[in-house]
Formats: structure tokens, C-alpha cells, sequence
């Protein structure tokens, strides 16, 4: 008891540490930052990144916003429509990175323009030129090869405006130098001058991106602003890679906020009606927040970042510092009611010095279980393992130390009563686990073997548009795009044919025919949105030149003739000269119903492999290719690692009891825990994405916590008549108070219009639950039957 004494005898230094230590970090803390941006899930220096980071820098894609303009009481080929889309830009070339403003307005008719491809007329046959009739454009943009989905949808109900922004000269020639070393790690490793050429780049590209994106988010907000007026006649929607992570940092931000303080307040006041005392409030409150404050402080002062994968990091960390200190007042109350002449000196020292062992061992093995995420090679998803680690520390160390020195200042508490509910509930179980071992041995069984077939139903797949509910802005918005201007998610197919031996020709015909095929095949998916080619620009031709198909000298020679800007327009995203490569880029429609992304990849290699188009000719590219990457490698690491993580954990339960026998004991509720919760989400439905692909870690990691106390507690008991009965009304207590407040505080997120919130609640409680009678009812009865 002496050792654990030292936090009681010397509280006022231990307060004056933590209240130190706290006020620094959470200086520190205003450096912690929430970057929803698609880059943050993604792998870096992998093949595939590293491709599609070449391909993009190649095609010279430029930063743009779309905001989408849908008429309600007119016509999108009218005069009001041709007036709004004028003033909208006009308002939006205002903003002071808008370096143009692409529209129905200003883009060339070429197939009304006389002279057809001629550079010199292009310009000015626009609608803002000419006095094109309604009839006119209507007829030239149906079907049109390139500006049907893209600049107005098929129905002709609505128009998509461009935004195209400037580069930052400073950023962009650090990233030429990062792509540079990025394509050079795709034919060799790097230096080591080159890896520390590579390192100073990127630290130099973090400050001006984190400048840029904060820039990035008060152009969405002005763009709302200038679009309201013009949501009385007209439907209005942004979209965009930056305004998704702008709507996902702001939902993000508004659940930490708006949810955290009602779970706050659930959790408030769930302690008082289990305790009936302030000071266990004030106690847990303090605990939790400084735990919560401090390792945010630490989080920004190692540089992590809250990503959409580590978004429930804070509802994690109140879940383990809540079940410390639980177990804390559950075993000091323990004490008060056995010993009645200690004084609370004595009542402290005591109790952390039984609950020391337990809360050290749990943490350990809870760390294990986050410990599995790194063992994938995906950087988010490993420093979200981190992040959980250190949050396990921080939470072990402010709970032991913070608890007996805060509750040292409050007089003894006088004896009460545990709630009758609780002890009949207690009681029932522990009537169970000694009377009816054989029942729960079957029927956990039973149920655990029901739930794991739905293992085989698994499915992973990731949509940014699901993350949100039908109701929310974000999801309508996304929708429309995604359905009426093609597509959510970049799909690119880059061909590398060889370079014609006929010095005179860009590209032959033959490559054209290629091209199209190629084209062809990605159209006939159901999920393909706008795609998009150098096809689309030969279609073009043949359209102007009166349904003629040019030779393959005309459209190189009308390639050349263009005016470069032009030439860049239509062509530059599509056609690279300097490496002789094409690019047959789509937007995979994330709304498709049915859609499996894993096979449409692999359906689409065999249909290149038919073409005769060797792999060496071809890569995949884009996000789409590389979110499906990610979630690929994900599930396989993830589900073999869960056998490591057991054998991990079994050792360290071995190493913990010192029984072989107890180590696999102790896994039984664990294993448990893990393949219910994934089997419930097989049978629900609920697929293995990018959010929920580390519940399996999370369950465990709940699910230990429990195991060890209750394993700990049980062999502390003296003869094994009424063990179970004892551990049951000690530590029982604990975990049936902290499921409860979990399950019930948590449960909130239920409302949220966040679906991954919505999700993680609910896994998140499910897992409380299953775990909590695993514990109190199956581990028990194995340990009654099989432990000495």
C-alpha cells in the first residue's frame, strides 16, 4: 500500500503537475487540426499512389469547383437562366483566386461555328456572342461528345458552372520538385540525398497546403453567399473534392460539439444516478477532460491529424478514462462499506493499490488491441494506432494519479446503498454463471456461431455520398452531381501505346481505334458517369465536318492549327505529347445501386486483357483505384492480423496469470466480442469501409478492458464457493455501470446526420453489450469449470 500512498501524500504537487502540464499542452492543443481533404486516406510512396500522382502532374489537371444551376420556374436554355449564370459569374470572378469562370455562357459551339475548328472563330461563337435560338442549343447539346454531363445534363434541366482556381506559384513548383522524386521512386529507390530532398519539399508544401486549405473553406462560404439570392427560382449545389472535405469537417466539427455536449451532459447525469454524489461527477469530469485536453496537446504537438478514419478518437479515449475511473469508485465504495474506521487516506491508498495491477494490465492489453492497426501499411489508419496508444497512456496515467488526488480535498464518503436494480441484475447473472453453465455454454455458442456466418457477408465498399442522411444538404448536393453531371469519383485510364514511326503524326489512327475500344468498354458499366478522351475530340470533328470521320493526318494537322489555349482545353487533360500517352479518364457514379467497386476493376482488366492491350501498355489511376487500394489491403491486414492480435493477446494474458489455461480463457470473451460485432454487420449490411473497417480493433479493445478486471478481481477470491457471486458484486458493478453509461450517453449519436457517427454509436455500444455479459455470464462459467 506504501507505493500507492505516494499519490495520496503527495496530491497538492500531483495537481500542481497535472494543472502545469495541462495549461502547456493545451497551448499545444490549438495546434491540433481536422483535415477531412480525400488526400489524408490515402497511402503515400505507394506503386499506385505514386502513379497517380505522375498521371495527374502529366495531364496538368487545374483546381476547380462546380456548382451545379437547376432552374425551378424556367428554362435552363433561356434568357433568365443566361442572365443568372452571368451575374453568378461575374460575382464569382470576383474572388480573388478565381482565375476563370467556365460556363454554358463562354464555352465554344464549335458545331455552330462557321469555319468549324478554325482557331480564329472558335472564341466567339458562344452563347455569349451569339444570338444562338433555344431550338439551336438544344439540338447542339444533345449527345454532344464532350459538354453533355459536364457542362449541362442529359434531361437539359440543369447546367453545371466551373469554377477553375490559380495555382500557387510557390506550392506548385514544390510539388513539380515532389513529383519529380515521386516518378524517379518509380524507377529506383532514392538516394539518400534524395529522400532528405524529398523530406524538405513536403515540410515545405505543410505549412502553405494548411494556409491554402483555411483559404479553400472561406471561398466555399462566400460562394454560398453569392449563390442565395438565386435559390428562390433555382436549385443551386457545389461540388468538388474541397467542398467535400470542407462538409466533412464541418459535420465532423458539429458533432464534437453539439454531440459531445449531450453525451457530456448524459454522462453527468448517469453518475448521479448511480452515485448520488457531485464529487464523483467532478472527480470523472476532471479526469476525462484533462485527459481529453492533454493528449490533444500531445496529438498536435507530434503533428497528427483528426482524419475521417480517427474522427471518434475523443469518444474513444471518454470511453477508456470513464471504465478507470468507474472501476476506481466502485472499489473505494467497495472499501468504505468493509472498513468503517478507515480514514479516506486510507480508503484511497487502498484502493489504488488493488486497482492499480488490473487498470495497468488493462490498458496494456487494450493497447494490444489498438496495436493491431499497425500492422497495415496504410499511414492513416497506423496513426490512428498511435493516436489510440498514447490516448491509452494518457488515460492509465491521469486516472491513477488524478483520481486519489482530487478525491483526497472531499471528507469520507458516508455509506449508502447500491441501486436494488443493480443487485438483482448482479445477482441474476451470477445465479446463472454458477447454476446454469452448461446453458450458457451452449447458447453463447450457439449465438456466436449464428452471428460469424455473417463474416461471409461481409462486403467492402466506400461511398462519401453514404456517409451523410437523405435529409442533409451535403447528400443532396453530392447526389445531383453525382447523377446529372457524371459522377462522383475519378477512374482514369492512362494508355501508353508506342510513338507512331512517322515523325509527322501525334497519333494514328490505329491508336485512335484503340482508344475508342478502350473507351468503349468503360462506358458499358452501369457505374460510369462522363467519360471522356481524345475520342470525344475526334467525334467532335466528325460532327463539324458534316458526319465525316477525319483521316488521321486531318486530325493531327487540325490538333496543330488549334490555338493553344483551346488546344490545351479540350485536349490537355486527354493527350500528353511530350511522353506519348492518353488518358480515358471517367467519374465513377457512386449512386449506382448494386455498384461493387472490387469487381468493376476486375472487370474492367479483363476487358482490357480481351482488347489485347498488355498491362505494360495500361495502368488505373485515380481515386477511385486508390480508395479501393486502401480498403482492399485494409481487409486482408485486418483480418490477419486479428490472428496475431489473439496470439499477442493470449501470451499477454499468460504472462499476466501465469496459467496457459486462464490466457485462453481470457480470449473466449474477446474473440467473442469481435467476430459478433463483424457478424453483425455482415447481416445488417453495414460494409467494411474506410470508417468502419477498425471496429474489429475497437471491440477488442472494449472488450480486454473487461476480461482483465473481471479475471484479476476473480482470482483474488479465497475458495471458489461464492467467487463468482463476490467478483460479481465488486467489479460486476463496474462494468455494468460503465456499459451503461457508455451504451446510453453514446447512443445519441444515433442523431446524428453523420452516418459513420451514427454507426460508431451504435458498433461501439454493441460491443459494450456483448462484451459486458460475455464477461459477466460465459467467462465466469469457464473460469468456475476449467481455472483453478
Amino acid at each position: 500500500m506504501n507505493n500507492s500512498a505516494l499519490a495520496v501524500r503527495h496530491s497538492k504537487l500531483i495537481l500542481l503537475i497535472f494543472g502545469v502540464i495541462t495549461a502547456l499542452l493545451a497551448w499545444q492543443a490549438t495546434r491540433f487540426t481536422i483535415d477531412a481533404s480525400a488526400d489524408t486516406l490515402l497511402t503515400k510512396n505507394n506503386e499506385l499512389y505514386l502513379k497517380t500522382r505522375v498521371a495527374d502532374a502529366r495531364f496538368a489537371p487545374q483546381e476547380f469547383l462546380l456548382v451545379a444551376y437547376e432552374p425551378t420556374k424556367h428554362q435552363v436554355l433561356s434568357e433568365k437562366s443566361f442572365s443568372d449564370i452571368q451575374a453568378l459569374t461575374e460575382a464569382f470572378e470576383r474572388i480573388d483566386r478565381v482565375e476563370s469562370v467556365r460556363s454554358i455562357l463562354n464555352i465554344p459551339l464549335l458545331s455552330l461555328a462557321k469555319g468549324g475548328l478554325s482557331a480564329g472563330t472558335a472564341d466567339s461563337w458562344t452563347i455569349a456572342e451569339k444570338n444562338f435560338t433555344p431550338e439551336e442549343l438544344a439540338e447542339t447539346f444533345e449527345g454532344h461528345p464532350i459538354y453533355e454531363d459536364l457542362v449541362i445534363n442529359r434531361d437539359q434541366s440543369a447546367t453545371g458552372i466551373q469554377l477553375l482556381f490559380k495555382p500557387h506559384p510557390e506550392l506548385e513548383e514544390i510539388q513539380q520538385g515532389i513529383t519529380r522524386l515521386q516518378e524517379t521512386m518509380l524507377e529506383r529507390e532514392l538516394s539518400q540525398a534524395e529522400k532528405t530532398q524529398l523530406e524538405a519539399l513536403q515540410a515545405q508544401a505543410e505549412p502553405i497546403e494548411k494556409q491554402l486549405t483555411a483559404t479553400r473553406n472561406r471561398e466555399i462560404d462566400e460562394i454560398r453567399r453569392i449563390i442565395a439570392p438565386y435559390q428562390a427560382e433555382a436549385n443551386l449545389y457545389i461540388g468538388g473534392a474541397h467542398a467535400l472535405g470542407y462538409q466533412l469537417i464541418n459535420i465532423i466539427k458539429n458533432d464534437l460539439l453539439i454531440f459531445g455536449s449531450a453525451i457530456a451532459a448524459m454522462i453527468v447525469l448517469l453518475l448521479l444516478i448511480l452515485f448520488k454524489r457531485p464529487r464523483w461527477i467532478i472527480v470523472t469530469a476532471a479526469c476525462c477532460i484533462c485527459s481529453v485536453v492533454m493528449t490533444l496537446g500531445l496529438f498536435g504537438a507530434l503533428g497528427f491529424k483528426a482524419t475521417v478514419i480517427s474522427a471518434n478518437f475523443v469518444a474513444l479515449q471518454l470511453i477508456l478514462t470513464l471504465a478507470i475511473v468507474v472501476h476506481l469508485i466502485v472499489q473505494y465504495r467497495e472499501y468504505r462499506d468493509q472498513e468503517k474506521d478507515w480514514t479516506q487516506k486510507q480508503l484511497l491508498s487502498a484502493t489504488l493499490a488493488r486497482k492499480f495491477k488490473p487498470c495497468l494490465y488493462a490498458g496494456l492489453t487494450t493497447s494490444v488491441g489498438f496495436a493491431s492497426l499497425l500492422l497495415t501499411d496504410i499511414q492513416p489508419v497506423m496513426a490512428f494506432g498511435w493516436m489510440m496508444i498514447i490516448a491509452m497512456a494518457v488515460s492509465i496515467t491521469t486516472s491513477l494519479l488524478l483520481f486519489p488526488a482530487l478525491l483526497v480535498f472531499f471528507k469520507r464518503e458516508k455509506p449508502g446503498k447500491t441501486p436494488a436494480i443493480s443487485q438483482r441484475v448482479m445477482a441474476a447473472l451470477a445465479q446463472a454463471a454458477e447454476k446454469r453453465g452448461k446453458l450458457i455454454i451452449s447458447t453463447s455458442l450457439i449465438l456466436v456461431v449464428a452471428l460469424a456466418l455473417g463474416l461471409a457477408r461481409l462486403s467492402v465498399e466506400n461511398s462519401f455520398i453514404n456517409y451523410f442522411k437523405e435529409s442533409t444538404q451535403v447528400h443532396k448536393e453530392l447526389s445531383f452531381i453525382d447523377q446529372q453531371f457524371g459522377g462522383t469519383t475519378a477512374l482514369d485510364i492512362t494508355y501508353s501505346p508506342t510513338k507512331p514511326q512517322n515523325t509527322d503524326l501525334d497519333f494514328t489512327a490505329e491508336q485512335i481505334q484503340r482508344l475508342q475500344l478502350i473507351q468503349s468498354a468503360l462506358t458499358d458499366y452501369q457505374a460510369s458517369g462522363d467519360t471522356l478522351s481524345v475520342v470525344n475530340f475526334t467525334e467532335l470533328a466528325k460532327q463539324i465536318n458534316a458526319g465525316k470521320p477525319l483521316t488521321e493526318y486531318e486530325i493531327n494537322a487540325v490538333y496543330w492549327t488549334l490555338d493553344k489555349d483551346l488546344r490545351d482545353s479540350l485536349l490537355g487533360s486527354y493527350y500528353n505529347n511530350e511522353h506519348h500517352q492518353f488518358r480515358v479518364s471517367t467519374r465513377i457514379q457512386d449512386t449506382t445501386e448494386g455498384l461493387n467497386r472490387q469487381a468493376l476493376i476486375e472487370e474492367l482488366k479483363a476487358d482490357m486483357n480481351a482488347l489485347d492491350i498488355p498491362e505494360s501498355d495500361y495502368q488505373l489511376t485515380g481515386l477511385f483505384m486508390l480508395y479501393q487500394n486502401i480498403l482492399q489491403k485494409l481487409f486482408r491486414s485486418q483480418i490477419l492480423s486479428l490472428g496475431l492480435v489473439y496470439i499477442a493477446l493470449g501470451l499477454a494474458f499468460w504472462a499476466i496469470f501465469r496459467s496457459f489455461r486462464l490466457a485462453l480463457i481470457g480470449l473466449v470473451p474477446n474473440v467473442a466480442t469481435t467476430v459478433s460485432v463483424l457478424g453483425v454487420m455482415g447481416w445488417a449490411g453495414i460494409p467494411l469501409d474506410l470508417m468502419t473497417m477498425t471496429i474489429a480493433s475497437i471491440a477488442m479493445g472494449i472488450a480486454v478492458d473487461d476480461t482483465i478486471h473481471y479475471m484479476h478481481r476473480y482470482r483474488e477470491e479465497t475458495g471458489r464457493e461464492g467467487a463468482i457471486r463476490r467478483t460479481h458484486q465488486s467489479v460486476g458493478y463496474a462494468l455494468l455501470y460503465t456499459t451503461l453509461i457508455i451504451v446510453l450517453g453514446f447512443s445519441l449519436l444515433l442523431f446524428s446526420d453523420f452516418i459513420p457517427s451514427v454507426q460508431f454509436g451504435l458498433l461501439s455500444g454493441l460491443a459494450m453489450s456483448i462484451a459486458l455479459l460475455a464477461d459477466l455470464t460465459l467467462l465466469p462459467t469457464l473460469l468456475k469449470r476449467y481455472a483453478r
